[in-house]
């Protein structure tokens, strides 16, 4: 008798159990945050001849920039070539960090990174001459900040010139480089940040 009473006690217990499990409400799965979105190929300066988007890639380009190589981590990390049909050429690199704080400690590695290249490109080429320059912050979300890297060997006579930027959004780290033949009067420089700005508002 006490095993039948304990058995129906047991089924009691089990059903109210289920129906109270039925009744919570089922909380809604954490959708995964959008990723980051990439410039468009028409987000760039204007060329003399249309540019073209690359597709996206995860990780760190197989060729990287010299200036900004050994600071950004795989982990985290997708970026996009574009380019001319002619001698002009660029490309985005996009990191989410896991906090907030690295990824500000990384955009600060980032902007020093590019204050130094042209020393340590001096340092690895002694035949190398150029002129650094910073160009001031673009006000988008956390910042973005341009840099100017114009480079020339004078033995052969070859010139090249450089832009970069870092800009945050949160935990959102992007890096934008874009180079060709010449120097830095012939370079978009204005165009340039107007597109830092759009790549870091674009982000989220």
């Amino acid at each position: 008798m006490r095993t039948t009473r304990t058995f129906r006690t047991a089924l009691l217990t089990a059903a109210i159990a289920g129906l109270a499990a039925t009744a919570l409400p089922t909380a809604p799965a954490a959708a995964a945050p959008a990723a980051p979105k990439f410039l468009s190929a028409g987000q760039w300066p204007g060329s003399l001849t249309p540019w073209t988007a690359g597709p996206v890639h995860k990780g760190l380009p197989e060729e990287g920039s010299f200036c900004t190589a050994g600071t950004i981590p795989a982990k985290g990390t997708r970026h996009r070539d574009f380019r001319t049909e002619l001698d002009t050429g660029a490309r985005q690199t996009i990191t989410v960090a896991p906090t907030t704080a690295k990824a500000k400690a990384l955009a600060a590695e980032l902007r020093t990174a590019l204050a130094t290249c042209l020393k340590r490109m001096k340092a690895q080429d002694p035949g190398i001459e150029g002129v650094s320059k910073y160009h001031g912050r673009v006000n988008v979300e956390e910042g973005a900040h341009v840099y100017s890297i114009d480079t020339s060997y004078p033995e052969v006579g070859s010139t090249d010139i450089g832009l970069h930027s870092v800009g945050r959004d949160g935990r959102t780290v992007t890096v934008l480089e874009w180079g060709q033949l010449g120097d830095l009067d012939g370079a978009p420089l204005k165009g340039f940040r107007k597109t830092t700005g759009t790549a870091v508002a674009k982000l989220h």
